[in-house]
């Protein structure tokens, strides 16, 4: 695409991310002067000569490296697509990354990423609790490879990373700190600034730096940006927060050439890469992004002190209530923007009472994920982490009694209503 819309400046006046989302990278003149980038479906492209091919699968392979300033040109969808790459060059400008790839889901991203920079023999640190996928990903399929894992709690902190790490380090090469911060579904936060230290301290005991990567779906990008505080990468669940709209399955990761350009170089070989079709839906909700993000956390905010004041409510996981005296407030002061809109609360009676709760609610969607228009809830002991064993999940705070609800764009009173009677007979 022509320089003029890569520009992210007016004069000396540099331009915000929602701005951008409007345009960059997108050259209305080469489509017909569509208004909207177009969705570029189709497998393959049209070489110039049988030359200029042999050049883009070199390109495309890895086997030559581009000049600065020079763009690799189209060879084949599951390499490069007009749409994919717009939306990958949006993402990136979120995260206040150099590079981005997108893939065909939340999993996929973690997954390409956890086997581009892991080899049999290394080790795995991550945070507990984590997504459920990616605990099943970690403890199960990785271990059939000979890659190992270690866990640490993440309302340990960054002593339970250090004590992780020290153990993880006797095992083998660490090759991946994973994090989940806030997690999921606890909303206990990690200090990324503080891991980025101990994570440098070991490195000069083993030959390549452990990378630090951060699963941001909770409240990224408009809420926390992980790369600013000495993560190497960042991903997302694109069908979350980014899609919004519980319409599509996509996944991303962020961060420097040099690293995207190895995990971009096993999408491509394994083919986990994003179809056009999604990528364009996501061109789309990346322009509403920020407005719907604003609205769904003023809605959690009302729903949570509404919440706050329950009596059959013993426990609340949202980072807003947070107060001087807790470890993890001058966390959330330094690290985030904002409370997000996707929180658990515990009620009393257990399962059978979560259970009763989820059944009588009538606005508020019974399903899992989080982050769309809709507000929804689910029980993560059942259902997202029913695959984590029961004492495990006791340990790291997803009891029987705990429902997760991710807060939509609907009037806040509304949803409040639809809990108040649900809970009413508890």
């Amino acid at each position: 695409m022509p320089n003029n819309y890569k520009k992210t400046a007016i004069g000396e006046h540099k331009l915000q991310p929602e701005s951008l989302m409007m345009g960059y990278g997108y050259d209305p003149k080469l489509s017909e002067g569509a208004i909207k980038c177009p969705n570029f479906q189709t497998s393959t492209f049209v070489f110039e000569s049988a030359e200029q091919g042999k050049h883009l699968f070199d390109v495309s392979s890895g086997r030559i490296q581009l000049k600065e300033g020079e763009k690799a040109g189209l060879v084949y969808s599951r390499f490069n697509n007009p749409t994919v790459e717009i939306a990958e060059n949006r993402i990136a400008i979120w995260d206040n990354a150099q590079d981005c790839i997108v893939t065909g889901s939340g999993m996929s991203a973690i997954s390409t990423t956890l086997l581009a920079l892991s080899k049999p023999g290394d080790v795995i640190v991550y945070s507990e609790p984590i997504y459920g996928g990616t605990d099943t990903l970690i403890n199960g399929m990785l271990t059939q490879m000979n890659i190992k894992a270690v866990g640490f709690i993440s309302s340990e902190g960054t002593k339970g990373l250090e004590e992780a790490l020290k153990t993880a380090s006797e095992m083998g090469n660490i090759s991946v700190v994973m994090l989940e911060t806030p997690d999921n579904p606890t909303n206990n936060l990690v200090d990324l600034v503080k891991c980025r230290h101990l994570i440098d301290e070991i490195s000069e005991k083993q030959l390549v730096r452990p990378i630090l990567a951060v699963d941001n779906t909770m409240l990224g990008p408009l809420w926390q940006q992980p790369l600013n505080h000495g993560a190497d990468l960042c991903l997302y669940s694109l069908t979350k927060y980014v899609g919004g709209h519980s319409d599509l399955i996509g996944g991303s990761c962020s961060g420097n050439k040099e690293l995207i350009a190895k995990i971009r170089k096993i999408r491509n070989c394994i083919g986990t890469t994003m179809d056009s079709h999604t990528a364009w839906l996501i061109l789309r909700s990346l322009e509403t992004l920020k407005i719907r993000m604003q609205a769904s956390a003023i809605g959690a905010k009302q729903v949570v002190d509404y919440l706050n004041t329950h009596q059959q409510v013993t426990r609340i996981d949202y980072p807003g209530l947070l107060t001087e005296g807790d470890p993890q407030y001058q966390i959330y002061k330094k690290q985030c923007t904002g409370a997000g809109s996707t929180f658990s609360f515990e009620i009393k009676g257990g399962e059978k009472a979560a259970f009763n709760v989820l059944n009588k609610l009538k606005l508020v969607k019974l399903a899992v994920s989080l982050g769309g228009t809709e507000s929804l809830a689910q029980h993560p002991a059942a259902m997202t982490h029913s695959g984590v064993p029961k004492a495990r999940r006791e340990l790291i705070g997803v009891t029987d009694g705990l429902i997760r609800i991710s807060i939509g764009i609907e009037e806040p009173a509304d949803i409040i209503a639809d809990l108040a009677q649900a809970m009413n007979e508890l």
